[in-house]
């Protein structure tokens, strides 16, 4: 029997389709407080990972060597938009660490907000690893590793045998509590390794990451420096529109929520000590945002505007060309029982 279904897709009346998906929420000593699917099936986490994966960064010295502020550590744990802010920040981190952009290694794309795209396009310019999603934290690897050696080669760097990724892994490993190895590696579409671990491992180390829970003293100033940060600077996160930075400025350090890919989600709710880590079967965004609201509002004591905000996503209406109201999606009961 799969996974059951977590988000309903209506039309008018009638439930037109369906998301089916698995969730963990387990608190920082491990024990697990909801699940619902498959959690123990190892799925790629990807970006949703990036707040550990910067770890290193903050562990490296390079925040106090760079003068590195509340908005370069947010970009460092980012799936950003492409907006000019964006651009600029990674450059200017790069900057700090006396390298360009011909260090990046993550490739380029246009910017996913389309209005930055647009704008970019009618200046005649193309877009550069600048404007790549993954840029914060790519600038975020170089600044670590020139930190740690002024005069290193920053060069391939994305390569798992590389010190800096070498590092990474070890922290995903220490932070979740599992184990990688070949047979659960794979590549992320900003070439960096990615290591596929199961939800129950990936909602602990939230809860331990947001609680500070059971780790050494520098790990967990670490911890709570990007904790402050993302939340001082959620627009950094993500970007204009986006369900991380729409979320994190209503509950600032009450919450750290952050998409991955193919239907990746995961959050950690500091004051409870709890952890989150979703998987949407079929890969939808959409379908695990509305997840990610739901458990938001059932965990969190919210006030009036917190709840306005967090119920906005929690059922999204949809609405055809001529803008009428033609359905929504909804949590299914699974998910609200």
């Amino acid at each position: 029997m799969g996974d059951p279904v977590l988000v309903e897709v209506t039309r008018g009346r009638h439930v037109e389709s369906v998301h089916r998906g698995a969730l963990a929420v387990v608190d920082a000593d491990g024990k697990l407080v909801l699940s619902l699917g498959d959690i123990d099936r190892p799925v790629y986490p990807r970006s949703a990972v990036k707040a550990i994966q910067a770890l290193v960064m903050m562990e490296s010295g390079a925040p106090e060597k760079f003068d590195m502020t509340n908005a370069e550590i947010a970009l460092a744990c980012a799936s950003h938009n492409g907006e000019d802010q964006h651009a600029r920040l990674a450059e200017h981190m790069l900057k700090k660490a006396n390298r360009g952009v011909k260090c990046l290694e993550c490739g380029a794309h246009w910017p996913l907000w389309d209005k930055a795209a647009l704008a970019l396009a009618r200046s005649g310019k193309e877009p550069t690893a600048l404007h790549n999603n993954c840029s914060g934290k790519h600038a975020g690897f170089i600044c670590a590793a020139v930190a740690l050696d002024e005069d290193a080669d920053t060069t391939g760097y994305i390569n798992p045998a590389h010190p800096i990724q070498r590092a990474i892994t070890g922290a995903l490993e220490s932070v979740c509590n599992v184990r990688l190895d070949e047979g659960v590696f794979g590549i992320d579409g900003c070439s960096i390794p990615t290591w596929a671990m199961p939800l129950r491992n990936v909602a602990h180390g939230f809860a331990r990451f947001g609680a500070g829970h059971d780790v050494d003293p520098v790990r967990g100033r670490a911890m709570r420096r990007i904790r402050q940060a993302v939340a001082a600077e959620p627009f950094y996160v993500a970007g204009t529109g986006r369900f991380d930075t729409v979320i994190m400025e209503a509950l600032r350090e009450r919450a750290f929520t952050k998409t991955g890919a193919e239907g990746v989600f995961c959050a950690m709710l500091p004051e409870k000590g709890l952890g989150i880590a979703l998987k949407i079967d079929d890969g939808a965004t959409r379908a695990a945002e509305v997840v990610m609201a739901s458990l938001i509002a059932r965990f969190l004591d919210l006030n009036d505007t917190e709840r306005a905000a967090i119920d906005r996503a929690v059922t999204v209406g949809m609405k055809n060309w001529n803008g009428k109201s033609v359905g929504e999606l909804r949590p299914s009961p699974a998910l609200v029982s």
